[in-house]
């Protein structure tokens, strides 16, 4: 039945692009075929009806290809706010980011009912500079309002050639700002380090990517040396933090816990269900650990901070995160091109789904003005942070909890 109704489907892009193909006529009224075919027949001739109306009768030309992608932008995007269809160029931009870098302004954003949303700016980036908050709503990109028949277009804008000027406009408390910057080469695996105090360490993650483990292992060991021995405590900083290669947080995780599931994941297909574990071995060899989450904290980072969490390996500081529980796969087509696809809803240790709740912190500290100070990466307030100096404050209480896996 799957074959026959894209065969139907492919017809239809047949018609579409000249190739003079008839979905209607006395063969197809006479063919006995099973419903789900039926209706699928039905929407491909409607699909071709509308256009071909659009082809003729828009006031202004328009190309073949571009009523095509924006029917599959459609479709895909429609499913739910995290799936998307990839041209050539964003299908690169998301294989770039996930590895190292990309050019734009350092920025996550989520979009639902047409509502784009900043997640959190990156650290040290352009936006971050110019004072993009998370929970902002973008409304204008270089002028141009976004609405619903052009978000993607005007979302994408905000990736370009490095140096050139944008601006964007956010809505917040009812008023509109608007932010001049630059973009610039974005470097996404990015993880900083110190020594809060004699044998206390200090790291931020600021997304996850395929690097990520292996600079937080980096930083542990450099902090170790530092101390001439084992650290006895460490402050996992993942605020703002929205997220990234899931692959990445179940090795950060890893790093910390000696045995136990660290995340599972439930879809349709056999490849979207899966189980990640962790193997023998604690860097931190059962230190102590109070793991700093806000709003801000998306994606993998609850992922880590809910293994952590659920294990006993370490209390949660700060607010409730995000809350996004959903698995997205990119999934590489023809040309170049991609889509990202919603293929699983994870759940953590203790098998409770965080979409849209978050994660719950032990530990409830609101959010200091000012802090975490996006615009300066690897600047750490000892004094002002308030949700750091009550991190690190029970870390020198020994007020945290032990690895007892589930």
């Amino acid at each position: 039945m799957l074959l026959k109704t894209r065969a139907i489907l492919v017809a239809v892009v047949g018609t579409v692009l000249g190739l003079s193909l008839s979905l209607s006529g006395g063969l197809l009224a006479n063919r006995q075929m099973p419903d789900d075919d039926g209706r699928a027949l039905e929407q491909a001739r409607l699909l071709t009806e509308v256009m071909q109306r659009v082809k003729r009768d828009y006031v202004e030309p328009v190309d073949d290809n571009e009523l095509l992608d924006n029917a599959i932008r459609g479709m895909v995007s429609d499913l739910d706010p995290h799936s998307q269809y990839l041209d050539a160029d964003e299908y690169r931009d998301i294989r770039i980011s996930t590895t190292g870098s990309y050019t734009g302004i350092g920025i996550e954003v989520n979009e639902k009912g047409g509502v784009i949303t900043v997640i959190t700016p990156m650290a040290g980036s352009p936006a971050a500079r110019s004072g993009i908050r998370s929970g902002d709503q973008i409304v204008a990109v270089d002028e141009v309002t976004i609405e619903e028949d052009n978000l993607h277009e005007i979302v994408s804008r905000m990736r370009g050639r490095a140096g050139s000027r944008i601006s964007v406009t956010v809505l917040r408390d009812d008023e509109m700002i608007v932010h001049e910057m630059r973009r610039e080469v974005i470097r996404v695996a990015s993880v900083h380090h110190e020594l809060l105090g004699p044998a206390y360490g200090y790291v931020r993650v600021n997304q996850f990517s395929e690097t990520t483990a292996r600079e937080l292992s980096r930083a542990i060991d450099s902090m170790q040396n530092d101390s001439e021995g084992l650290l006895e405590g460490l402050v996992l900083d993942l605020r703002n933090n929205p997220g990234g290669v899931l692959d990445a947080a179940v090795d950060v995780s890893d790093l910390f816990l000696d045995s136990g599931v660290i995340v599972s994941a439930e879809g349709r297909t056999s490849d979207s269900r899966f189980r990640r574990s962790a193997h023998r071995g604690d860097v931190l060899d059962g230190a102590d650990m109070v793991v700093l989450v806000n709003q801000g904290s998306a994606s993998a980072s609850e992922i880590v901070a809910g293994a952590l969490q659920d294990h006993g390996r370490a209390v949660i500081v700060g607010t409730s995160t995000f809350g996004k529980g959903l698995v997205q796969t990119v999934m590489p087509l023809s040309k170049g091109r991609a889509i990202k696809l919603t293929t699983s809803r994870y759940y953590t240790p203790s098998g409770d789904s965080i979409h849209e709740t978050g994660i719950t912190p032990d530990l409830f500290v609101e959010d200091s003005p000012g802090f975490p100070d996006l615009s300066l990466t690897g600047i750490v307030d000892h004094r002002d942070d308030g949700q750091l100096v009550a991190a690190f404050e029970r870390l020198q209480s020994q007020q945290v909890m032990h690895s007892n896996a589930l």
